[in-house]
């Protein structure tokens, strides 16, 4: 059972989530100004932490440890999301809603359960009046945010100057972390957000396991099927999917978790579905693309013959 504490904590941190993410809608919507799309969604995080806190302030060694990871991420991503928009001048992620009111709200109430779910962990904690003293799951909990946190961080700053350097114009990233998986930014994502989870575990009881375990799942879910992985595998297949040495390089990288080249290559495809996240979804594009090659390349021999 839920305690008055958690119910408490959830329904205020659900209506702050809706009030700022109608805040930042109607930005984007009457000033036609969507580069606060994303700093919305991901400054959302700290609002949320930084509430929970303040509305127990109690302090517990956990308590303050979760939320200041939680601002620590959230700040430097809405920080460097807010940079990428200004310096890029667009995203074409957001071309398809730009002119569509009711896209452009389904994006809204998507990022802010993103937002309101990913902090459940540490809503739960801040609610608790439970301080259990500092366990093996908690530093466990820390270490896999403090890498996912890392991994993420580098995998940014790797893009960031790749996408603004004259010399990687018309190609693909493949350097740094990226010559080892081709969305390791998602992979920190990933891993620090169910560091969160992990990190709470000390506090929680009874149906507090299944509230909490929703963000991790919907972040995992969300990146590997619906808009992180598949849209943009789907675009690098359609940019790059004739050059050889794309597809060398989109069969030799994991999609997801760091691994060497010469290790991954050679891995067998059932291993790399079942194991590594190597789903068909992925290369749809890229299949068409070859059939269609191959389709054309006979009908010239036939015409040749």
């Amino acid at each position: 059972m839920l305690t008055d504490a958690d119910k408490e904590f959830l329904y205020l941190t659900a209506v702050v989530t809706v009030g700022y993410q109608l805040f930042f809608f109607l930005i984007a919507v009457v000033l036609k100004f969507d580069k606060v799309i994303d700093f919305a969604g991901s400054s959302n995080f700290t609002v949320i932490a930084l509430l929970t806190l303040l509305q127990r302030s109690s302090w517990h060694l956990r308590q303050v440890v979760l939320t200041s990871l939680m601002v620590i991420w959230s700040s430097r991503l809405a920080i460097y999301l807010l940079i990428r928009i200004l310096r890029w001048g667009e995203d074409k992620r957001h071309d398809e809603m730009r002119n569509n009111v009711g896209k452009i709200a389904f994006y809204f109430f998507v990022q802010g359960f993103w937002a309101w779910s990913v902090t459940l962990p540490i809503t739960m904690v801040n609610a608790s009046e439970k301080d259990p003293n500092i366990q093996a799951v908690d530093i466990i909990g820390w270490t896999m945010w403090f890498v996912g946190a890392v991994v993420e961080l580098l995998a940014d700053k790797i893009k960031f100057s790749f996408k603004n350097s004259p010399e990687s114009k018309g190609k693909w990233c493949d350097v740094g972390l990226w010559k080892y998986s081709r969305h390791p930014n998602y992979f920190g994502d990933i891993l620090l957000s169910w560091g969160y989870f992990v990190a709470s575990i000390p506090i929680l009881e009874g149906s507090e396991w299944f509230v909490v375990l929703i963000g991790p799942i919907f972040v995992t879910l969300l990146l590997l099927f619906v808009s992180g992985l598949p849209h943009l595998e789907k675009s690098a297949d359609k940019k790059f999917g004739n050059v050889d040495a794309y597809r060398i390089y989109k069969k030799r990288t994991s999609p997801l978790i760091p691994l060497p080249p010469a290790v991954y290559g050679n891995l067998p495809h059932w291993f790399k579905a079942v194991f590594l996240f190597e789903f068909p979804i992925y290369s749809r594009r890229l299949y068409r693309n070859q059939r269609g090659n191959r389709q054309e390349q006979s009908r010239d021999e036939q015409k040749l013959g």
